[in-house]
Parts: C-alpha cells; structure tokens; sequence
C-alpha cells in the first residue's frame, strides 16, 4: 500500500513554484509572444470573408472526428483499435495539439493551401524500411516542393522551436487534396474572385479614410501664367500649414476664393458584385448564413453535412487509411472511419420521441439511449440487452407471466386434451 505518512508526502510533494527546473532560463530554447506552430492564413485569406467560412468548415470536420476502429466480417463498426495512431486521431496528436485541434488544423491548411501532408513524426519502427510501424506523434505540414516519388514539406519542429523543412516518401505522408479545390484554391474560382474585390474594397476604404482633405479651391483669378500659379501654390502651402500646426484644424482662405469638397463615398458596383459572389461561394460550398450564424433548420444543416463536411473527411480517412494502415491490416478489417452523432441537432422533444422508437424496435438499448442524454448507465441488467419494454418477456426463472402468449396456449392445449378425455 502506498505511504501517506507526513513525512512521506513532505519529500514526494511538489509546487511549480518552488521546485523549479535548475536548467538556466537561457537554455529553454527558441521563445516567441506568440506561439509558433499555430495555422496562419495566406495569400490574402486572412483579410477577407472566406476565414470565417473555412473556420466554420473546420471546426465542423473537427467536431466529428477521426478514430482507428475495427470491423467485423460484414464491415460493420465493432470497436475502437487502442493504438497509437487512434490516440494521435482522439487524443493527443502531438505535444501541442489535441486530436481535436490536430484535424481542425489539418482542414484549415488544406482548405488554405489546396493540399496538407499528415507526417508522421515519432514511430516506433523506421518507416523507410518498412511498412508495419505504429505512429506516437503527428502533425500537419505544407508541402513546398514535389517530387516524382517525394515531398518537401514545412513542419514545426517541437523539439527546437523552430519550422523546418523534412523530406518524406510519399508513400510515409497523407497527402490530402481539398475536396473544394476548384471553388476555393483555383487562380480565377469564386473565393479568389471575391478576395481580389475585397482588396480593391479595402482599398477604396483606406483612401476614403485617410487624412487628406480632396478638395478644390477655385481661385478668382486664372492661373495660366508662372507668376499666378505661383501664387496659388502659396496659398495652398499657407492652408496647409494651417491646418498643420492649428490644435482643431481650422484655416483660413480669402473671401473670393471658393472651396469645393470632393471626399463623398464612390457611386460604383462593386459592393454589389461583393455581395454577389458572396452568395455565389455560399451555394457552392453549400453553406447558408443561417449555419453562419447558426439558426439553420436541420434539413439545411443535413445538406450542409452532406454536400460539405462528409466529402473532406471521406478525403481525409481513405488517404490516412490508404497510407497508414497496411495491406494485411485492412484485410483484417482495420480501417478509419468516422461516424457522426445523429442527435446532436435534434430538440429535446423530438430526441425522446426517436429514442423511445429505437428502444422499442431494438435498434439501441436503455444504456445506450441513456447516455446520449448524458445520463450515467443503468444497474438494472435489462438495460443493457435489445428487449422491447412495451412487450411481455420471460423472466430469469424461467416462468412464464400469466398473460403472455405462451401461457393462453398451453391453456387451450388443456381444454382440448380434456374434452378428448371425456
């Protein structure tokens, strides 16, 4: 048994702030205000509209997850395989990042870059030499270079701090290619189309915003000769040091000189062509605002799940499973799959009304229905068995209750046999 004595507690305890590391503080290595291995948009991604969406698509896939299972005979789901790649796909991907927040940025990079590379990078065989290896850490890389028969890729280096550049085998990495490419990562595709209007928007914006007044002054004398426009020029350096050096910006001009100000918004269709190819990129991806801003109907959200979500983690798991598990390992049924909760988006009175039916028809069991409200697993032994509670069954002892089938026709296998006997 364990020692809790005082004085054994008093030389295993330890407070981080008084037990600290004796390395000197300059050797902790690389430091950074912010952290290093994190996915930062490109090529103008970061300041427009398509952000948010590929954030919302990504915490989406996310939310549905990745695991190492096996199947049975007739390839269907039998259980979870406890291994280091399914722990790297639920858990702990990395020494940053969760398995959550590994798939999330594995979609945020493709959805950015076109094509992400899965590497592993801890195995516990060498993957040049053989096939059959366990993956203990991974991460999501992009790809800088193609080879015929490798990649160079761009992966954050936890051990130093620092981003690097390996070179796999194709056949070590998960090179997935986004499902979308050809809406969001083409040169002329709807989301390029629409950055670029965004950028002239912002242009035009920054120009309308700045410090510069845009105004005419009409002088009341012309200005064809050097000597006239030299006296314009002064009046115009006049104003300006004016407004310069007053505390509230205030000049003066001579009473027959006129101005006229000229900094009014631009009549123009861009805004409108935003808008336009906003929406355009929305029925694309099959994303409405309402799952935006996440008042969609669950008919909306199914088409979204179907025509967005599953075709990226369909991507995602043939291409792990392709070159992470082997030949012999998907013969044996391994595989990895992904499986949404159907529930999730259903209200309260409508889930109770669909659990009470897969009880009642022996889809689920009472544990199991219990636990996707939240609610910890029964004791009683019935509930974990495919049983219809509306119906009569036979007990444990083996007795029969009065009014089951079986009972009514023994009894009239009685009356019978007695009438013969008469």
């Amino acid at each position: 048994m364990p020692d809790f004595s005082i004085g054994s507690r008093l030389k295993q305890a330890w407070n981080a702030f008084f037990n600290k590391d004796p390395t000197p503080e300059y050797d902790l290595g690389s430091s950074y205000y912010h952290r290093p291995d994190r996915t930062h948009y490109t090529r103008g991604n970061d300041r427009s509209i398509v952000t948010s969406v590929f954030n919302r698509i990504s915490l989406d896939v996310a939310s549905i997850g990745l695991k190492h299972a096996q199947l049975d005979k007739d390839g269907r789901y039998e259980k979870d395989i406890l291994s280091g790649l399914n722990n790297c796909l639920t858990l702990d991907a990395n020494l940053d990042q969760t398995g959550r927040a590994f798939i999330q940025d594995v979609v945020a990079s493709m959805m950015d870059e076109g094509c992400v590379a899965i590497c592993p990078i801890v195995t516990d065989d060498d993957p040049t030499k053989s096939d059959s290896y366990g993956i203990e850490n991974i991460r999501a890389g992009r790809i800088v270079q193609w080879h015929p028969s490798k990649v160079r890729v761009e992966l954050y280096n936890e051990f130093t701090g620092k981003k690097e550049e390996v070179v796999y085998q194709k056949r070590m990495v998960a090179i997935v290619e986004n499902p979308l490419y050809a809406v969001v990562n083409e040169p002329n595709s709807t989301a390029k189309r629409l950055m670029r209007k965004l950028s002239l928007l912002d242009f035009i914006d920054e120009r309308n915003g700045s410090d510069k007044l845009n105004m005419l002054i009409q002088l009341p004398y012309g200005t064809s000769r050097d000597r006239l426009r030299d006296r314009a020029q002064k009046n115009i350096a006049s104003i300006e040091e004016q407004l310069a050096n007053s505390r509230f910006g205030i000049a003066y001009t001579d009473s027959a000189e006129h101005v006229f100000q000229l900094n009014r918004p631009l009549d123009n269709t861009l805004l409108g062509q935003i808008e336009f190819l906003t929406g355009l990129l929305y029925s694309q991806l099959g994303i409405t605002k309402e799952i935006m801003d996440g008042t969609a109907t669950p008919e909306t959200m199914l088409n979204y799940y179907t025509r967005t979500i599953e075709p990226i983690l369909a991507a995602i798991a043939d291409e792990m499973k392709r070159k992470f598990l082997t030949q012999n390992a998907r013969t044996r049924g391994q595989t990895i799959a992904y499986y949404r909760d159907q529930f999730r988006l259903v209200p309260l009175d409508k889930l109770s009304e669909m659990l009470g039916t897969m009880i009642t028809n022996r889809v689920m069991t009472s544990n199991e229905a219990r636990q996707i409200i939240g609610m910890k697993p029964s004791d009683d032994p019935n509930a974990d068995k495919l049983t219809n509670p509306n119906v009569d069954t036979v007990e444990s002892t083996g007795k029969v209750s009065e009014e089951s089938p079986k009972t009514k026709e023994s009894e009239d296998k009685g009356e019978i046999q007695n009438v013969e006997e008469t």
